[in-house]
């Protein structure tokens, strides 16, 4: 088989199969499903969606010569930003220092992605420092992904939800707190992700309190406005998420989604694969289903290759079926029609 074929077949293998050939790892896997429970496949969920990203950003938006070029430097290069001197401030006027606190030394900034630089290579980081990504959805799934994106040295990321912060959320948000119980989602991952790199020279944070709906009267610009390397689906209902992916396949935009992980407590059976494959997930169908019906009579869509093109859509699903009872539909979801969520 070709590199490619091989890449694709690897993505498609569960965890627990490629932790067969690692003791180390069967035992923390094993640790992990006993202590997390439901809650904890969510947040490996964010985790595999941010980590997919990232490696879409790195290794698909950038040519293999650039990938491989530079990577006997790439020791010497933390090396270098190892050595790291922080001025004293202390007879900084307050202006100033407010300015100085918002800017990061390009050698701390180094110093702060030198690990990422180990593991892509110059190459595949200038590719992540060059990105635009918008993620849709800051619950469970989605908060965690844009967290480990800013980290991963994403230069500019649209956040996008229109909920807010609610007790019940805690157990699985990324950053929320019981003091922000009752704000905005975004404003607060915001103000998180802040705190990791303030500068915005290196990251850009947009911040968009708004509920994405696939009507471009009612939606304005959420999605406009920038060269979308990728854009993250972490929706939690069928409808949505089926405009918001129709949307990428008419634009070609590569788009990573998430599946549901409610219920569900083995992430060793989480996949990554294209659309047509996730065929054990009950969302995964009613989503094929309604992305058919929204793109039927569109001239501009001549078949749905997209469903086997994880190049297009790429997909993170579980296998395993449900082992706890969901929470009950709200009033709002019941009046909406439960055959959405």
């Amino acid at each position: 088989p070709t590199d490619q074929q091989q890449t694709r077949h690897r993505r498609l293998i569960p965890l627990h199969v490629r932790a067969r050939q690692s003791p180390s790892l069967i035992l923390q896997l094993k640790m992990l499903r006993r202590d997390g429970g439901s809650n904890m496949i969510a947040i490996v969920a964010g985790f595999v969606l941010g980590s997919a990203a990232t490696a879409t950003l790195a290794y698909f938006t950038v040519p293999s010569a650039r990938r491989t070029q530079g990577q006997d430097n790439s020791e010497e290069s933390v090396r270098h930003s190892r050595s790291i001197a922080v001025g004293n401030t202390q007879n900084v006027p307050e202006e100033r220092k407010k300015a100085s606190s918002r800017s990061l030394p390009p050698e701390i900034r180094s110093e702060q992605l030198s690990r990422n630089q180990l593991y892509f290579g110059p190459g595949g980081l200038s590719s992540i420092t060059a990105s635009n990504v918008c993620v849709v959805g800051l619950g469970g799934v989605g908060s965690h992904c844009a967290h480990l994106l800013a980290r991963s040295g994403v230069k500019y990321l649209r956040l996008v939800d229109f909920d807010q912060v609610t007790v019940s959320s805690l157990n699985r948000h990324a950053c929320a707190t019981l003091e922000d119980v009752g704000m905005p989602k975004v404003t607060v991952l915001k103000k998180f992700l802040e705190k990791v790199c303030p500068d915005e020279t290196y990251l850009e944070l947009d911040e968009r309190v708004q509920m994405y709906t696939g009507d471009h009267d009612k939606d304005g610009d959420l999605l406009d406005g920038k060269e979308w390397n990728v854009i993250i689906d972490a929706i939690d209902d069928v409808p949505t998420k089926a405009r918001l992916l129709a949307h990428c396949i008419r634009r070609g935009i590569r788009c990573i989604s998430c599946m549901g992980a409610g219920g569900k407590s083995d992430f060793t059976r989480l996949h990554v694969s294209d659309l047509r494959t996730a065929s054990r997930d009950p969302l995964a169908s009613k989503l094929r289903q309604s992305i058919k019906r929204l793109l039927k009579n569109d001239e501009t869509i001549k078949d749905d290759s997209y469903m086997d093109d994880p190049d297009r859509i790429s997909v993170v699903y579980s296998s395993e079926k449900t082992v706890a009872k969901l929470a009950d539909f709200t009033e709002e979801q019941k009046d909406e029609g439960v055959h959405k969520f």
